[in-house]
């Protein structure tokens, strides 16, 4: 069932239930090329009726897939998938009040005076890589290789709603108050609902979506 992983394509395409298909990737960027794809193709009326995309670091879930999963499993062994487009569609904007508790152990790290990591991080495009962790919470990534770190040594017991952190490739904001052991650079000064049933979709950061965070006074 495998094949060859280049690009975005799939490495390999398991049955996960009668009517879903768990495609696994190499590594997030593909992931990210793979369910941009599988969007693509859905809004072009080239894809078999399917419930639900979920997409995951190294995974994208096809659920509830309405006929053919295994002739589906079949063809998306042969997509070749481009990468994913930066620039389409409106970025969701997200004032940040850069004061985070740690944010001059990120300067330090990054190697740059503090006034720079909020220079530097509203300056970066974002993507929504997946969605975890908690409902609402977005996988952010964007931030070039040298800018990544580790999680904190110890986490903290609760983080505020609305807290703009960073840990590995991921920028997240925190839609809850929650546990939580990434690094905390800043706040929204209105969280609002992040995460809210009622709307479509649910995330206010969904999977696919850009994201710009715009410095804030404080």
């Amino acid at each position: 069932m495998s094949a060859p992983g280049r690009a975005g394509r799939p490495l390999v395409v398991l049955p996960a239930g009668p009517r879903a298909l768990l495609v696994e990737l190499d590594g997030r960027e593909a992931a990210e090329a793979f369910h941009a794809e599988v969007l693509r193709r859905r809004a072009a009326g080239a894809l078999p009726d399917v419930r639900d995309i979920v997409p995951g670091e190294r995974t994208v879930l096809l659920d509830g897939i309405a006929h053919g999963a295994a002739a589906l499993a079949r063809e998306l062994r042969t997509w070749p998938v481009p990468p994913p487009r930066r620039d389409g569609g409106d970025a969701v904007e997200l004032p940040v009040v850069y004061d985070g508790p740690d944010l001059a152990d990120v300067a330090e790290a990054w190697g740059v005076a503090v006034a720079e990591v909020s220079r530097i991080h509203a300056g970066t495009a974002f993507r929504v890589a997946f969605c975890g962790f908690a409902p609402g919470f977005g996988y952010l990534t964007g931030l070039p290789d040298h800018l990544h770190l580790p999680r904190r040594a110890t986490p903290r017991t609760r983080v505020p709603a609305g807290a703009v952190a960073l840990a590995g490739p991921y920028t997240g904001v925190y839609p809850r108050p929650s546990p939580g052991g990434w690094q905390l650079i800043g706040r929204l000064p209105d969280p609002g609902p992040l995460w809210d049933p009622r709307r479509e979709p649910a995330a206010l950061l969904a999977p696919g979506a850009r994201v710009r965070f715009v410095e804030a006074a404080r």
